[in-house]
């Protein structure tokens, strides 16, 4: 069976805002009561685009069991929690919270254009519910880069990467140049799902298929539910840069519903 590939542009994600209006958000994965967007994949629960043009602060609020990852797109974050935590951080970096048995945490966003991701993960909630929860921050030089014909391809979440969670997750930041193509076995099981951050290019699930257009904002998800997938992104004349997620389709405990 060929890959399932599902395409959501900014018209048909959802949207919220925080602040007054400050702060605004597409979200290529709302919330559950929400409308829009796709229905959660696995343990990949949520997915927001947050902007800010100016200050603005979402006040303290309680989380438990998800890890929830903000990954920095433009400007700076900050972040404050009931572990006693105060944190800043710059474009490329990336706040984690473990949020276990619960904690309560602020978000800031500051300067004149701030652009981050918040990611929502499921791990087993009945055994993250025990953990303590934890922090972490990284700035964007912890993260390793792999760059080569065009492609610089950075690790943020899974082997390699300083962000390690118990969901399993990979997560990479990927920019290709104009013309160049990036490849990617997905195997059987698995899906990727991918945020064109800047640019425009085309999708591929096969030599031979047929592609698909992408430009930012778009969301696209492809699911590789019986067979192994060759996934390739090219990259317009403008170059292309995708967030690229990839966790499996099914986990073997209950998902939060």
């Amino acid at each position: 069976m060929k890959p399932k590939v599902t395409l959501y542009p900014e018209n048909r994600q959802a949207t919220g805002a925080f602040d007054g209006g400050k702060i605004t958000e597409i979200k290529p994965i709302p919330f559950p009561h929400e409308y829009g967007g796709s229905d959660r994949i696995g343990p990949l629960f949520y997915w927001a685009w947050a902007s800010a043009n100016g200050d603005g602060v979402i006040p303290m609020h309680p989380h438990q069991g998800f890890e929830i990852m903000s990954y920095v797109l433009k400007g700076e974050i900050g972040h404050k929690d009931t572990l006693g935590t105060k944190s800043r951080v710059g474009e490329g970096g990336a706040q984690v919270m473990q949020t276990g048995a619960g904690v309560s945490h602020q978000e800031e966003m500051f300067g004149e254009r701030t652009e981050f991701f918040q990611i929502w993960f499921e791990p087993n909630l009945r055994e993250a519910v025990r953990r303590r929860p934890a922090y972490s921050e990284h700035r964007n030089s912890d993260f390793p880069v792999e760059g080569v014909n065009g492609l610089k391809v950075k690790h943020v979440i899974g082997k390699d990467a300083p962000v390690q969670l118990v969901a399993d997750i990979r997560f990479d930041d990927i920019t290709i140049a104009a013309g160049e193509r990036y490849e990617a076995t997905l195997p059987a099981g698995r899906f990727h799902a991918a945020v064109v951050v800047e640019g425009s290019g085309t999708g591929q699930t096969g030599e031979g298929e047929e592609s698909f257009a992408l430009s930012k904002p778009d969301f696209a998800v492809i699911e590789a539910t019986e067979a192994d997938a060759k996934v390739s992104f090219t990259a317009g004349e403008e170059g292309l840069r995708v967030a690229l997620l990839e966790a499996p389709l099914e986990v073997d405990y209950p998902l939060y519903r």
